[in-house]
């Protein structure tokens, strides 16, 4: 089989048609002819997931949907520790892994919750209609990465046009990801010996300037651009499903929505291995279908229902599993509760300013998300 590209534009909350009920694993030809697997149950996502097996390494890899992005059958460049295995990803986690503690994070709330505030003042000031993605759900999760990172909002334009160029098919992705690289690699130098300069300034004493470049494209790609999609697709869900929002529903709208799919991510065997009754030889790729797996029946009951106070909603894998698992994950959750609840607090009356049908969806990238979310109040 071939992974359908797009969700069903009568219902963009649901995953790409045809997937739903298939075998755990099931046979798929890649975009460059590889014939690899599709994994659209839990049990066989972490199967694949939590064997070290299966390798996250970028130049064993085949893309599924789409050939030849950025970087892929090539090694990952130095820092670039989400296509690597250990032991080079455990060396640069174990740099990260405790600037992003649960305590850690929590001590960001208040600015956060600032941060929100600010942009929901500037919108009622405009007054209705918006586009909720300009006006609160980008600007929320880059200023707070931002702030981290020691990158400055000023120059947010930059990386973020080139962000989205890099998570979009058919753009100029190793374009995009060698001005982003040169761009914070420059950045790095200038934070050297500077004594507030954020993660990048406390990092240079153990970091080159090209590692921790592409530890900085990392941490800021993922830290704004699928908080940001997130945080605009469920408003639309909640907002065209006529559901407000409940304090516990992040979870629930993480599993219903899985807005990284088209066989993201996907993992090559080293060896072989078998899983769910099948044997992936080595060399073979799968690709995980996040959107199916996440409304695993053996899991979930009524899957395809938005439940938000959903009891087993947390069970999802919207953040993967294993050693590769979102190190951003408690931020991510944060800014996610902080900014859906004060964005339906401060507007009670808030709904869509069109029509649901009229919502243009991004349904040529691999993170998924609308382009704009017209709202009024």
């Amino acid at each position: 089989m071939r992974l359908p590209l797009e969700r069903p534009a009568e219902c963009p909350f649901d995953p790409p048609a045809g997937l739903a009920g298939l075998p755990a694993m099931s046979r798929l030809e890649f975009a460059d002819g590889h014939l690899g697997w599709l994994a659209t149950t839990a049990e066989a996502a972490r199967a694949v997931l939590g064997d070290p097996r299966f390798s996250a390494r970028q130049e064993l890899k085949h893309q599924a949907v789409h050939p030849d992005p950025a970087g892929l059958g090539t090694p990952a460049p130095p820092g670039f520790f989400a296509a690597m295995d250990p032991p080079e990803h455990t060396r640069y986690r174990r740099l990260l892994t405790g600037r992003f503690t649960l305590r850690r994070m929590r001590l960001l709330e208040a600015r956060v919750e600032r941060i929100a505030a600010d942009h929901l003042d500037a919108m009622a000031a405009a007054g209705p209609p918006a586009d909720l993605v300009t006006a609160y759900a980008l600007p929320i999760p880059s200023l707070v990465i931002c702030e981290l990172l020691g990158v400055p909002y000023a120059e947010h334009d930059l990386f973020q046009e080139l962000s989205a160029r890099l998570v979009t098919f058919g753009e100029d992705g190793a374009g995009a990801l060698a001005e982003l690289t040169g761009y914070l690699r420059g950045l790095v130098r200038r934070r050297r010996g500077e004594p507030d300069g954020g993660l990048i300034g406390d990092l240079t004493g153990d970091l080159d300037d090209d590692e921790l470049a592409g530890l900085a494209v990392i941490l800021l790609v993922a830290g704004h651009e699928t908080t940001a999609n997130m945080l605009a697709l469920g408003v639309f869900a909640l907002l065209a499903n006529g559901r407000p929002y409940e304090d516990g529903a992040v979870e629930e709208l993480l599993r219903w929505l899985s807005i990284l799919h088209l066989g993201a991510p996907s993992r090559a065997a080293l060896e072989d291995v078998e899983v769910a009754g099948v044997t992936v030889r080595a060399g073979e790729t799968v690709a995980l279908s996040l959107p199916v797996i996440n409304r695993d029946p053996a899991v979930y009951a009524d899957p395809d229902r938005l439940i938000p106070d959903r009891p087993e909603a947390r069970r999802h894998l919207a953040f993967g599993y294993g050693v590769h698992q979102c190190l951003g994950q408690q931020l991510a959750r944060i800014e996610l509760r902080i900014g859906y609840r004060a964005l339906f607090e401060r507007f009670p009356g808030l709904r869509l300013a069109v029509p649901a049908a009229q919502v243009p969806v991004k349904d040529d990238a691999s993170v998924y998300g609308v382009r704009s979310l017209p709202v009024t109040w």
